[in-house]
């Protein structure tokens, strides 16, 4: 490498908006090639919606991260920074629960069997040879494209109930691509040849991702993952602050020059040669200074977001049940899952007699749910549990609650034509990459925000990725990208890089709480 190249890296100062998967990624793949950085998070702790909570001794995860990817590169990070015996290797336990019943997920045909009987089964096989040999094209919504794979009567089975629960607009307003990016390659047939053969293999010979049986977890949540990485990144010479809020991004039309932070009761002006956003876009584009064009600020006003919460429940008695999460199709009871922490991994609960649990509510922001007190949403979690038969009276001890703003993108039928808008706008910035699952307005999984995070840092550093071609490809669930492409990933950083890849940084002692 030229000395004239090495000078150039070397002054570079990279701003990076948000301390979860993605920012820190992008943080700690820069300080790998000697590039300072910045990591400006809002909240008092890092991690995101992979944060771990720790109330009492005892430790929560939002929404229950497995650790499972396709990606080299993206596991050569978490191998990196966690030795392998903080993974604890798990074994996938979910059920649906519908109609006062558990039905066992991934498909079990003696379990549906039982649960919907004989003659529901059959009915479910008939409506699903009337869609396969009829589907409805083209397929634009999410119940078009899970009828057209499952048929309309299993649809409304186990897929409308919840999946309205959760967005809380109706399946025929949801963009057919979420379901592609978050069900691609299931389908009732392979569901049951997966159940007859216990194989999930998938139309190409690959894993698919939906009907993964096991997966590793840190042994104190995701959060000791991304404690470890900041770690890392500051003693790669990386900066990170936390309750730092970017108020203004001030820009010339083709570059961002610096931030407007408030940190407390300060204000300063944090400046940069580069900067990779993680916050929600219709924040990002709100945030600019000078303002977008109106047609670009209508189209962020367009863009929606589904809040969420956690109710921890704390219950006086071990082994409650055996999965690590249940998905409540009931409508019955507004709880959309429940996560049994204790069976992602012991360290999580203080007390091997408690079991903690995560009732997970899906709101919008002032709603009834989201503005109600924290005592009122603890008792409603504990009349539904009791409700459900997991739990009896008497057994909860207590509860808190965790509320997250903001936790995922709405991929409605508008939200294509929005973003187009945005993108063409934001491609005229050209030291500003978008990233992560908020930053891109994409229903991202951990790895793919970490992706898109790698792939920018290569663009910082003078590659030419296409960030947000990530969880496009028509394979990516499928197929592992293939070793040649990973080296050349590590390789091009190598090359522009005046010092080695960090070793594995110190680890967060079992004692010390994983949210900081």
């Amino acid at each position: 490498m030229s000395t004239k190249g090495t000078q150039s890296l070397k002054e570079k100062r990279v701003v990076i908006i948000g301390g979860g998967p993605a920012g820190l990624t992008a943080a700690y793949q820069l300080s790998k090639a000697g590039v300072g950085s910045v990591v400006l998070e809002k909240d008092s702790a890092l991690g995101g919606l992979s944060k771990t909570v720790s109330h009492k001794g005892n430790l929560f995860d939002l929404g229950g991260h497995r650790f499972f990817t396709k990606v080299r590169a993206v596991e050569d990070i978490w191998r990196e920074v966690l030795p392998e015996k903080d993974f604890l290797r798990r074994k996938r336990l979910s059920r649906i629960y519908y109609c006062r019943k558990f039905f066992d997920y991934p498909l079990s045909i003696p379990n549906v069997l039982a649960g919907l009987g004989l003659w529901n089964s059959l009915l479910i096989l008939l409506s699903y040879l009337r869609s396969h040999l009829s589907p409805e094209m083209p397929e634009r919504t999410f119940e078009q494209w899970v009828s057209n794979r499952f048929g309309k009567r299993l649809y409304r089975i186990f897929f409308k109930s919840y999946t309205e629960k959760v967005w809380g607009i109706p399946c025929d307003e949801i963009n057919a691509d979420w379901a592609e990016q978050r069900i691609r390659g299931l389908s009732l047939w392979s569901a049951v040849r997966e159940a007859a053969t216990r194989g999930a293999v998938g139309s190409r010979g690959g894993i698919i991702k939906t009907l993964v049986r096991e997966f590793d977890y840190p042994r104190r949540g995701p959060g000791m993952m991304w404690e470890a990485v900041a770690d890392s990144v500051r003693e790669g010479g990386g900066e990170i602050r936390k309750g730092a809020d970017v108020r203004r991004i001030l820009h010339d039309g083709r570059r961002v020059k610096a931030l407007e932070v408030t940190a407390g009761e300060g204000t300063e002006l944090v400046e940069g040669t580069d900067f990779v956003s993680s916050m929600p876009v219709r924040e990002l584009i709100e945030r600019l200074d000078p303002r977008p064009p109106a047609p670009v600020m209508h189209a962020a006003r367009r863009l929606g977001y589904r809040d969420f919460m956690v109710v921890g429940l704390c219950v006086t008695r071990k082994d409650l049940f055996r999965d690590n999460w249940i998905y409540v199709h009931d409508p019955n009871v507004r709880v959309g899952r429940i996560q049994n922490f204790g069976n992602w991994s012991p360290d999580m609960v203080r007390c091997p007699e408690l079991t903690c649990l995560g009732m997970e509510y899906f709101c919008f922001e002032g709603d009834d749910l989201w503005v109600m007190p924290d005592e009122q949403l603890v008792s409603l979690a504990t009349r539904e549990i009791e409700s459900i038969g997991l739990v009896e009276p008497g057994e909860v001890g207590e509860g808190f609650v965790i509320r997250v703003p903001k936790a995922y993108p709405i991929q409605d039928s508008s939200v294509d034509e929005a973003m187009q808008e945005i993108r063409l706008y934001l491609a005229r910035l050209e030291n500003l990459h978008p990233v992560g699952r908020n930053g891109m307005h994409k229903y991202n999984n951990q790895d793919h925000s970490m992706l898109t995070a790698m792939m920018a840092v290569e663009n910082i550093l003078g590659g030419n990725e296409d960030v947000w071609g990530v969880n496009l490809e028509a394979s990516y669930h499928e197929e592992e990208e293939d070793e040649s492409r990973a080296r050349r990933r590590r390789d091009r950083i190598a090359r522009l890089s005046s010092t080695q890849p960090l070793a594995p940084r110190r680890v967060r002692p079992a004692d010390e709480p994983a949210d900081g």
